[in-house]
């Protein structure tokens, strides 16, 4: 099974290295010297990494036969994808894979049937699912264990204790300045 693990960003100096925003949890195992990886698109690829270092709290990679910043910015959105045994799960109890949460039953705490998860968007500073309702609308649910306070794969269901209005824009709480406007 193939598993997103990074996404390229901007080329790094004039020797080939790009920024890359990671997608695994186990980068210094998914993205280490000498892993070769498929890209999306495939005419990018495959990509053999040749080396990696963080630089102030970004990693860098270099591929194998990129050493300019013309190849590198070439590589820019290029989606990074690692062949993954289906039956591997992260070491973490806390931690899944997209293809253990996507098609997951989505329910309230109180049992309300919610919709299914039909994708997982990665944000920079959290996850999404992107819940496709019954009626075919979507919902987006941050992935934050406050909103998000069960994963049960044994039942397939994602229990979710949406705050007012994410649901229904109806009971959204507005938020009010300290004059009372």
């Amino acid at each position: 099974m193939q598993l997103v693990v990074a996404r390229v960003g901007r080329a790094h100096g004039i020797k080939g290295e790009v920024t890359v925003e990671v997608r695994t949890d186990e980068p210094e195992l998914r993205l280490a010297p000498g892993a070769v990886l498929a890209t999306e698109p495939a005419s990018a690829g495959p990509l053999t990494i040749e080396t990696g270092r963080v630089h102030s709290g970004r990693l860098l990679l270099r591929f194998v036969g990129v050493s300019d910043r013309t190849g590198a910015e070439a590589l820019r959105n290029v989606l990074l994808i690692a062949e993954v045994d289906p039956e591997e799960v992260p070491d973490d109890p806390e931690e899944f894979y997209d293809h253990q949460l996507i098609d997951l039953d989505v329910v309230t705490v109180d049992g309300t049937p919610v919709g299914r998860i039909a994708e997982i968007s990665h944000l920079p500073y959290q996850d999404l699912f992107i819940v496709r309702r019954p009626d075919g609308s979507e919902v987006m649910v941050p992935f934050v264990s406050e909103i998000v306070p069960e994963i049960d794969l044994t039942e397939q269901r994602a229990v979710i204790d949406p705050p007012p209005g994410l649901l229904d824009e109806g009971q959204a709480e507005t938020a009010r300045g300290g004059d009372g406007a």
